[in-house]
């Protein structure tokens, strides 16, 4: 496994009220794949670097909304792991991300999210 990360960390960051935690954990040229209803396999919304991941990021936790990690796998330089969040209104989505690491930080992230319409 890359030097550093651990899934407490991931979990820290994942259920933290702020991004800044979350986005410490991935490398300046990381990439982040997005599937989901509007971005579908196909045509995935993709993410380069600390700059576009931070500012998904700071839109996502400036949303009153709950998140936490509920599943996490650490296998070498891989990672897996389930995300549940809800709205205070009780909407929920539910996420799953595959990471790859390099020297203890995020690379490559690809997640698959889903949400109650």
């Amino acid at each position: 496994m890359g030097t550093g990360f651990t899934s407490e960390m991931l979990r820290q960051g994942i259920e933290g009220d702020t991004a800044a935690p979350l986005l410490s954990l991935y490398a300046d040229d990381a990439e982040l794949r997005v599937v989901d209803r509007n971005t579908q396999p196909s045509s995935p919304r993709v993410l380069h670097g600390r700059d576009e991941i931070g500012a998904l990021l700071e839109d996502v936790y400036s949303r009153d909304l709950s998140h936490t990690m509920e599943r996490c796998v650490v296998d070498g330089d891989h990672v897996a792991y389930s995300e549940s969040c809800r709205y205070s209104d009780g909407v929920r989505v539910l996420s799953e991300s595959m990471i790859t690491l390099r020297d203890g930080k995020i690379a490559e992230q690809i997640m698959i999210q889903a949400w109650d319409e």
